[in-house]
Formats: structure tokens, C-alpha cells, sequence
């Protein structure tokens, strides 16, 4: 059986979207609102709306740099539990304002990225 890079790739492209995310959190720490965890999940949403979107359209990027960068970074990056960990430690006011700026943000966010692969095809 031959050696298939695809598991190392995935989980470069993981360890580096765990670092940075990490590096987002420290940044962006606030006491009372999970500023850091809402930045990475926008952004990762509007880049995987980028990288989806573009290979309905023109699929120019290589599969292994969508793998690297979808799969193992963007997946690594975003991140769900922390969302809902940190969303549950919450007021029930911020808590309402946290899941709401997640979701309407994250679909704008994806729709912003499929914009944006239209303007580059």
C-alpha cells in the first residue's frame, strides 16, 4: 500500500488552524463578551464561502490546497465547542447576544465569501 499524504495534510493544515485560532483568543480576550471565538468563526465562515463557492465557479485552487485549507485549517480554526461553552458561561442577555451575532453573522459571512468568489471568477 502506498503512502497517502492526504492525513499529514489535513492535519498540518489542523495544527495551523489551532494555532491560530489560539492566537486570535489571546488577541481579541475580553472579560465578558467571547470576542475572539465570534472573529474566528466569521472569518472562517467567510473563507470557507470563498473556497466552496470557487470551485462551483471556476475550481482553480488544487484539491489538496482545498483539503489543507478546508478541512484541516478552516475546521481547526472555527470552532463550535468553544462557541457553546463559552455561550452557556454567558448572562442570559449576552448569551442571546452571542448566539445571535454567531449565526446572522456566519451565514452573512459565507454569503459574503460566495460574493467574492463571483467577483474573482
Amino acid at each position: 500500500m502506498d503512502w497517502d499524504p492526504t492525513l499529514a495534510l489535513v492535519a498540518v493544515g489542523g495544527a495551523l488552524g489551532a494555532v491560530c485560532r489560539w492566537g486570535v483568543g489571546v488577541a481579541l480576550a475580553g472579560p465578558a463578551f467571547p470576542v475572539g471565538t465570534l472573529a474566528v468563526n466569521v472569518l472562517g465562515a467567510f473563507l470557507l464561502g470563498v473556497l466552496l463557492y470557487e470551485r462551483r465557479l471556476r475550481n482553480v485552487i488544487p484539491s489538496r490546497v482545498r483539503l489543507v485549507a478546508g478541512t484541516g485549517f478552516l475546521s481547526s480554526f472555527t470552532t463550535y465547542s468553544t462557541f457553546a461553552a463559552e455561550t452557556v458561561a454567558l448572562t442570559p442577555a449576552l448569551a442571546g447576544l452571542n448566539l445571535a451575532a454567531n449565526y446572522a453573522l456566519g451565514f452573512l459571512a459565507v454569503l459574503a465569501g460566495r460574493r467574492v468568489a463571483r467577483w474573482l471568477s
